[in-house]
């Protein structure tokens, strides 16, 4: 029940947000509408989703378990958002217990996942961070 509730309710946001409703910017906090590709049917699919700023960086998360979404940039992490009306490309890394990262990263996104890690043990919190996240040489 509460699926066909969100998948309901992302009908009548999804449109406003991709044109840009909502969106961070005055705010480091505001809505974007995430593309993952299912990791089984290969289809594009997309949430929106409550986002913070951070540089360059896209924060987002849930406490909903499981969030398909997250399981899907866990597979394929190259994604797309949608904010302030226009789609960006980014790659995606998951903050979750149990979740491996790569080695060597930016120390931004060092120091994120470090502040981040100990809410997902606490509370459940999954996070992901959306943006160019390419190894550090």
């Amino acid at each position: 029940m509460q699926t066909d509730l969100f998948r309901t309710l992302n009908q009548f946001v999804e449109p406003l947000v991709r044109a840009g409703v909502g969106s961070p910017g005055p705010w480091p906090t505001g809505v974007i509408v995430l593309e993952t590709r299912g990791r089984k049917s290969g289809r594009t699919l997309s949430v929106p989703l409550l986002a913070t700023l951070i540089g360059d960086l896209v924060l987002v998360g849930t406490l909903r378990r499981p969030s398909q979404w997250v399981s899907n940039i866990a597979h394929t992490p190259h994604v797309r958002y949608w904010m302030n009306g226009r789609a960006r490309e980014a790659t995606a890394l998951v903050v979750a217990p149990g979740v491996e990262r790569p080695a060597t990263m930016s120390p931004v996104v060092d120091c994120l996942v470090a502040g981040l890690a100990p809410f997902g043990h606490w509370f459940g919190i999954t996070f992901a961070i959306l943006g160019p996240l390419a190894p550090v040489s």
